[in-house]
């Protein structure tokens, strides 16, 4: 019995390794064409660059899509180990990402395990490891990619505490869900997922009259306070110095409902209910519209059978008390904080009832996707092990065809999402064509300073700034559109996004470019307006599209 043991859990370490080397295979390979570039890439980097090569500490993350605040700081901390052994090497911090997603896959695995067993484990950790939408997040630089790695540590530790009475994986369940909240401020819709198990191992520490265990719980969770308020640091010493610039905007956000809303909130719950459900197993919504509602209503109905239907296997504790089964304890606790994150991303994400074509899908819920995956795979390995291990009864000739089902549910999720993996090369053509891009306008340039200029405002010019700056050009800081008199001849590069036609008002390629050079937008190109009269006019030197839709225009004065 001890050899079938070891010859088991021989065989199981040899599934984990095989599925772990298939999550690194879809992740690793082709990282400098297969990540998108663009202007998030390219500040995320800036920022890295500055904090590892100049030491310039950032005090806030990076800018939010959702309102006029930013994420944490602590999202730059943890990709500096990366920036700082690669001299902020673009590559080197995707490569970080992408092997956050492996270990995603193997923490994921773990807390399936822990919950169901090692069918169950195997499941969840192959399901992730080729979901397209998880190695799409895995492989270019985007704050809300560590957020799988982050909130499957903070399940899978508090669920370990849960199981093992163990007061101190509280506090590191604590610290990943600080973390996930720094990678994505609705990150934070993680914590009473988590904290809500916290209060439930509280008050059964108490129930059982174990005073230590209830006061080593208490300080733990004063130490994942703590933390939480330490990481926030450097948000209030900017806070002090920016009149709470920060929080004055936050509170805007959330007095206004979370942002102009465009679909009602009873309609953008079952959109988001179906995003959220089907992101991990089918991809974007919109691009499987079917397919998301049968994994939705696989995740949905393995939840509740699992969950709440009977029948409950009834365990008795030492004190004649008797207590949930573990498993559904754990189906419930994942399925009510799958339906707390629908509710609460309905309600203070209104963004995710629409998808813009074009542009990052918007996989802010990506925290969910443990939970999501755990409620599969433990309801699936449940088919298959009541197959192994039914007495007989009047249904056990059926057990064997659930099971069959059940592998048959795991086949068909693997091959679809083998099917529709992210291609070898992005759209844009990720940092390679940004290099290049990058190259093409200093040599267009003429080797002076260079002036960035990006349409629409709104969108910065770091996805031409950063490469630029990689090869040494000289560019002149973001907002500054005057020159030094006596230097060289200047050099002005205009970066034009056609996806945003409508907000710069004429068409990139030409048209919009030229607008704005006329206009007082444009600002001189010298230090003294005598300077600037006497300057000759700015002639076009180059353009090129460098991606689907964007466009960069060089100009340049002649000498």
């Amino acid at each position: 019995m001890i050899r079938t043991a070891i010859s088991d859990r021989r065989s199981e370490l040899l599934a984990y390794a095989a599925i772990l080397a298939v999550a690194a295979i879809l992740r690793l390979g082709n990282l400098a064409t297969r990540g998108m570039w663009d202007a998030d890439q390219g500040h995320d980097m800036l920022v890295l660059r500055a904090l590892v090569l100049d030491g310039r500490i950032p005090l806030l993350g990076p800018p939010t899509s959702i309102g006029d605040f930013h994420h944490g700081v602590l999202y730059y901390v943890l990709l500096a180990p990366a920036a700082a052994v690669s001299h902020a090497d673009p590559l080197v911090v995707t490569t970080w990402i992408a092997l956050g997603g492996v270990a995603a896959v193997a923490v994921t695995g773990w807390l399936a395990r822990s919950i169901a067993g090692p069918v169950a484990g195997l499941i969840a950790a192959l399901i992730l490891a080729v979901s397209s939408s998880a190695v799409e997040e895995s492989i270019f630089i985007w704050n809300p990619n560590l957020i799988a790695l982050t909130s499957s540590i903070a399940l899978a530790t508090a669920w370990r505490a849960w199981t093992s009475g163990r007061a101190r994986w509280w506090l590191v369940a604590g610290a990943a869900a600080v973390a996930t909240m720094h990678c994505h401020v609705l990150g934070t819709i993680l914590t009473p997922v988590v904290g809500g198990l916290l209060v439930a191992d509280l008050r059964r520490r108490r129930r059982q009259g174990d005073g230590r265990g209830a006061a080593a719980v208490r300080r733990a969770t004063l130490g994942w306070l703590t933390l939480a308020l330490l990481s926030y640091v450097p948000l209030a010493i900017h806070e002090l110095g920016s009149d709470a610039s920060e929080l004055r905007a936050a509170a805007a956000f959330l007095v206004g409902g979370g942002g102009p809303a465009g679909i009602a909130l009873p309609a953008r719950i079952p959109i988001v209910g179906l995003r959220v459900l089907g992101w991990p197993l089918a991809g974007l919504i919109t691009a499987a519209p079917v397919a998301t509602i049968l994994v939705a209503a696989l995740v949905a109905g393995l939840t509740v059978w699992r969950g709440w239907l009977p029948p409950g296997r009834p365990v008795v504790a030492g004190a004649g008390r008797a207590t949930a089964d573990p498993e559904r304890v754990a189906v419930r606790w994942l399925g009510l904080g799958l339906a707390w994150t629908i509710v609460a991303l309905a309600v203070g994400a209104s963004s995710l009832a629409t998808v813009v074509i074009g542009l990052p899908n918007d996989h802010y819920h990506a925290f969910a996707d443990p939970m999501v995956v755990v409620l599969v795979a433990v309801g699936l390995a449940a088919l298959i092990r009541g197959a192994a291990s039914a007495p007989s009864t009047p249904d056990a000739g059926r057990r064997p065809l659930l099971a069959a089902a059940a592998a048959a549910i795991v086949m068909a999720l693997a091959g679809w999402n083998l099917a529709i993996q992210p291609p070898a090369r992005a759209a844009d053509g990720g940092w390679s064509a940004a290099m290049d891009a990058a190259h093409r306008v200093a040599v267009a340039s003429g080797g002076g300073p260079l002036v960035l200029a990006s349409l629409p405002a709104f969108k910065t010019d770091e996805a031409l700034r950063m490469p630029l700056e990689d090869q040494g050009v000289a560019v002149v800081p973001a907002g500054d559109t005057e020159l030094p008199s006596g230097g060289p001849p200047a050099a002005r590069a205009i970066l034009c996004d056609q996806l945003f036609r409508e907000a710069i008002g004429a068409d990139c390629g030409g048209p919009a470019e030229d607008a704005w050079l006329a206009s007082p937008a444009a600002g001189p190109l010298a230090r003294s307006s005598a300077a600037a009269a006497a300057a000759p006019a700015l002639v076009l030197s180059d353009r090129f599209e460098a991606a689907p839709g964007r466009w960069i225009s060089v100009y340049r004065q002649q000498p």
